[in-house]
């Protein structure tokens, strides 16, 4: 009974059958077992996956696995903001397409996407979409004539260890793995009834009060956006500045170490995140600002959770330039090491060296070439790949684009201001 029970709740807040809503261990459970049951159930006609590149890495390491079986996957690339568009996945479809995949609103940057248009792009043309809605449940239904639907009960505020796959009635679905007769055979194993009780209860809870709470969350994330370039110099926010979650802010500051910032920030009493590509555990660019080709360095994502005081922000806001200043001090402006000089140009080796110290030197002989001169960095941390073009974006010069070197890559840019 409580079982049942919660899952009419839970499709009254999703907006389907008591009978469509699936419970999992987690949300990721839930995606792995959407995208391969969908991409089995319509195996003759295809093995053809649609993702895009902004996706959780849920999706993407599914997607990895359908690859290295055999499939085949097309990522649709976003644009700055970080959107895909109905035409471009319109334009990846394929007579083999047997599924395509776009996540509600981003776990980064917070950009929504526009999934009822590709949803009914995708009903067009036949072919299923699969909807992460992870970051997006708890604020409101998820609109559209999608087919399969994931999301994970903590993003939520409820437990962690329970996670939703909604399968629309007539879509074709063939679990994979050992199955058996509970969850309509798509969810082996016993429920976590007390679990999954406090998800339903903690999803109806959040619902009842989210138009009131994401008025509020809003007009403070505004107040961030606004504020931050005003207050720190060199700072880009990112993310559509509209079409965008109430409660998730982020921004990159150029000459900044994202870990080092975080580490000064939390000794002010905020924790924050970063998708910065000086992470202690990879060292590698968050692979959704690089899709956005977006500034990676010192990239800092604020979070504000329901009830979060004015006061705080404001406090953030005090405390956030003094932060960035010490980071940039403390990293300093390192003289470049082997620099040729000539007619036109410049070279600068940066081989060796992690972010933001590739951009920093950049920055500091921009000026010595004249407008119509290039600058040649050689660089071999993977980042700058990224940031070298972000930096050119933000300040104003062209970049020319990457040539291999005897060391590293070697970047040119070209001084137009």
């Amino acid at each position: 009974m409580l079982l049942d029970a919660a899952r009419e709740t839970v499709a009254e807040a999703v907006g389907c059958r008591a009978d469509e809503v699936v419970f999992t261990s987690s949300g990721t459970r839930a995606v792995h077992s959407g995208v391969t049951g969908a991409l089995a159930g319509r195996h003759r006609i295809g093995r053809h996956l649609i993702v895009s590149a902004v996706e959780h890495s849920s999706v993407l390491h599914a997607a990895d696995a359908h690859e290295a079986g055999g499939g085949s996957v097309t990522q649709v690339a976003v644009d700055r903001a970080g959107a895909v568009t109905a035409e471009s996945y319109v334009a990846a479809l394929r007579p083999d397409t047997a599924l395509a995949c776009l996540q509600s609103a981003n776990h980064e940057v917070g950009t929504e996407q526009p999934v009822a248009e590709l949803a009914a792009a995708c009903r067009g043309a036949g072919v299923p979409l699969l909807v992460d809605a992870a970051q997006s449940l708890g604020w409101g239904r998820v609109e559209g004539d999608w087919s399969l639907l994931t999301a994970s009960a903590h993003k939520w505020g409820g437990p962690a260890g329970v996670g939703l796959l909604v399968v629309r009635k007539g879509v074709r679905f063939a679990a994979q793995g050992p199955v058996d007769e509970r969850e309509s055979g798509r969810a082996a194993g016993f429920e976590n009834i007390p679990a999954i009780v406090a998800a339903a209860a903690s999803l109806r809870a959040v619902r009842a009060e989210a138009a009131q709470v994401a008025v509020r969350l809003r007009a403070l994330t505004d107040r961030i956006r606004a504020r931050v370039p005003e207050l720190v110099p060199d700072v880009e926010v990112v993310g559509d500045p509209v079409r965008r979650l109430p409660g998730i802010v982020t921004f990159s500051c150029l000459y900044v170490d994202g870990e080092t910032l975080l580490h000064a920030l939390d000794r002010e009493g905020f924790s924050v995140s970063s998708g910065s590509s000086c992470t202690s555990s990879t060292l590698t660019p968050s692979h959704v600002l690089k899709a956005m080709g977006v500034l990676s360095e010192g990239n800092v994502r604020v979070s504000l959770p329901p009830g979060t005081p004015a006061e705080d922000v404001d406090r953030f806001l005090e405390v956030l330039p003094g932060a960035v200043a010490g980071v940039r001090e403390q990293l300093g402006a390192p003289v470049p090491t082997e620099v040729v000089r000539e007619q036109q140009s410049l070279t600068v080796d940066a081989v060796g060296k992690r972010c933001p110290i590739p951009v920093i030197e950049l920055a500091k002989v921009i000026g010595d070439v004249p407008v119509g001169g290039t600058i040649r960095v050689l660089a071999d941390d993977e980042a700058a790949r990224l940031d070298i073009p972000a930096w050119c974006e933000m300040r104003g010069q062209e970049y020319v684009g990457e040539e291999p070197a005897d060391r590293g890559t070697a970047y040119l840019i070209r001084r137009t201001t």
